[in-house]
């Protein structure tokens, strides 16, 4: 067993809706082991983590904390009866699950846990370890399966009656220009997930967006709505920073396009910093949900 008394360990899990990420570690950004597993249905996923979690002890030692950042939406308050929950979500067999609980149950263990938006956790690890370090108002908007978002002030991550749900603000119909009529959203008629996460762009142009070429038409229409949701987030709340993150916002360019766009879709209106210092993307890369996790774990301590 290689523990270390000196220096708690710490367990993070980023519980995305389309992977698992479980790590342990003593520094959040120095993962001492990691795993990462397509997310399956609830109980499969659950126990795939246990596992990992009661290996990782076997080799380091107790865990003294753990952070979870978990798609939503979730029931992320902590005198909630539901918290850890899963609320309303597509995702088959997720409503009403709760993590916090199946993963105590399994592990068997009565250590603190954190329970956060997996955005939100995003948001932090930028803020203590990234490009959002030094900046009081920081927005991070993730674009993979769905679309989340996440707001700190000061260091503090910023809840209202629940979590942010930005993915679902009314989007203009930016479809018709390129002639076409997607919006992936059960919900809502035209929502930012809707129109510009990852299934929407795959069910307009019939491939994945990793597979579009740079060039493609796609990441014009892309950008046009990433950039209507940087300028509602601009008038809402005037953050510092806007961080970009999530696998859609990886795309080769797409950044770019977001600032040309947001200029004109802007109009000269607000004053802001030099854009590319105010529309970013994460410098911990897809590091940041797992990072982030295990400094939710460590803020716990």
């Amino acid at each position: 067993m290689e523990e270390n008394n000196d220096i708690p360990l710490l367990a993070g899990i980023e519980a995305g809706g389309t992977k698992y990420v479980c790590a342990v570690a003593t520094n959040p950004t120095e993962p001492l082991l990691e795993s990462r597993f397509p997310t399956g249905d609830p109980e499969a996923t659950i126990e795939q983590a246990v596992t990992f979690f009661q290996e990782a002890m076997e080799r380091y030692g107790p865990i003294r904390s753990m952070g979870i950042g978990t798609f939503g939406p979730a029931d992320i308050h902590v005198k909630s009866p539901g918290y850890g929950s899963i609320l309303t979500t597509p995702k088959r067999g997720w409503a009403g699950f709760n993590v916090v609980n199946a993963v105590r149950d399994g592990l068997g263990l009565p250590i603190p846990i954190a329970f956060d938006t997996d955005v939100n956790a995003a948001v932090l690890g930028e803020a203590e370890y990234g490009a959002a370090m030094n900046h009081r108002f920081v927005a991070y908007i993730t674009i993979g399966t769905g679309i989340g978002a996440a707001f700190l002030h000061d260091g503090q991550i910023i809840h209202g009656r629940m979590h942010p749900e930005v993915g679902h603000m009314v989007m203009p119909d930016f479809d018709k220009a390129f002639g076409k009529s997607t919006n992936h959203c059960p919900f809502h008629e035209s929502c930012f997930e809707g129109r510009a996460a990852g299934p929407a762009i795959e069910s307009r142009w019939g491939i994945p967006g990793g597979e579009l070429p740079d060039d493609h038409e796609a990441w014009d229409l892309q950008a046009a709505y990433l950039a209507a949701g940087c300028i509602n987030l601009t008038a809402v709340w005037s953050p510092d920073l806007i961080l970009l993150g999530g696998g859609v916002s990886q795309k080769a360019g797409l950044i770019d396009r977001v600032r040309r766009e947001f200029e004109k879709q802007a109009g000269g209106y607000w004053s802001l910093p030099p854009l590319d210092l105010y529309l970013q993307t994460p410098s911990l890369d897809q590091n940041a949900g797992i990072v982030g996790s295990l400094a939710l774990a460590q803020r716990l301590l």
